[in-house]
Parts: structure tokens; sequence; C-alpha cells
């Protein structure tokens, strides 16, 4: 074939850039994803079991459970409770379950498993926690517990991304108000 590159040899294409940037990605994979449409954060990739994308009606509601807490998720036959991130965060108003598809990050320490459901999955991200990283300066005090920092994206447009401990979600005490 005319044209065409020699994959075994490299020959006919450059390609090193590409396989440059995939070879050597800088920090650690984190999972970007938004719990209201302003709001932007991060879970470092190590802590997530999987991202799930539940049809509503497969969350089952709880009676009598804490209002944190949008029900149970059948997950590969185990049961994982499901809460709105975004109210256990200090948001003020519920996440939208009148929807097709609702994003659920399933997060686990030591055989705990809980599903954080979210607006949007933005994707997966190389972020460097040695460099631009700095401690969380005007988060929220609802928010500020659950937080190891932030990158500052665009210092004059005062764009961050807060990076989350899921840890700290997850042993946290607000799941028995």
């Amino acid at each position: 074939m005319v044209g065409s590159p020699d994959f075994l040899t490299g020959k006919g294409q450059d390609q090193t850039s590409e396989f440059q940037e995939l070879e050597s990605p800088e920090g650690e994979l984190h999972l970007r994803f938004y719990v209201t449409p302003t709001t932007e954060l991060a879970l470092p990739a190590m802590g997530i079991k999987e991202v799930i994308e539940s049809p509503p009606d497969r969350i089952t509601p709880i009676p009598n459970a804490s209002p944190l807490l949008l029900g149970t998720l059948n997950f590969r036959g185990r049961v994982i409770w499901v809460a709105d991130l975004g109210q256990f965060l200090g948001e003020s108003t519920g996440l939208n379950t009148d929807r097709s598809e609702i994003p659920v990050i399933a997060i686990e320490d030591q055989d705990t498993m809980l599903g954080l459901a979210v607006e949007q999955i933005v994707g997966m991200d190389w972020l460097d926690v040695e460099t631009g990283f700095q401690m969380s300066n005007n988060a929220p005090d609802s928010m500020a517990p659950f937080l190891r920092g932030e990158w500052v994206l665009d210092a004059q447009a005062n764009k961050t991304l807060q990076l989350l401990d899921q840890v700290a979600i997850l042993r946290s005490a607000r799941w028995a108000a």
C-alpha cells in the first residue's frame, strides 16, 4: 500500500509525540466531575471502585433513611447505598433525578462501599499533586472537612478544581443524621 505507515518499524508516520504523551503522564490519575452545573470536583482514581450510569428507577428509595441518601442500588449482586454528593457537601438543592441516567461514582474503603450520585462525569485526568496543588482557601465550611486541597486551573478567572478525600466522606458522621 502506498502511503501506509509500517507499524512494526514506525516508518512513514511520526507518532513519537503521541506515544511520549501516553508513556510519561505526570501526576496521578483522577476522575473529574460536577456535583452542580458550576461546581467541578475530583477524586483520586485509586479510591474509585467503578463509575455507573444508573436509571433513576433502579435506585430504590429507603424509608426513614438520611435525606442525603437517594436509596440503594444493586451493583453486581451487592447492595450499595447511593448518596447525593452535592447535598452531602452542603448544596441547598438536591440532585436532579428527572433524567434517563444518573452518574454514580462507587467508592470503597475497607469493605465499605458507597455510591456518590453526581450531576455529570467529565472524565479521567492526570493531575500533579506536586505542582499547582495547594490547600483550599475558599471552600465552604460544609465542604472543608472532605477536601485534600485544590489546583488553580485559571488564576485570573478564579477557577479551581478541588480534590475530595473519599475516606473522609465514607467515615463521616453526617450519614447518621
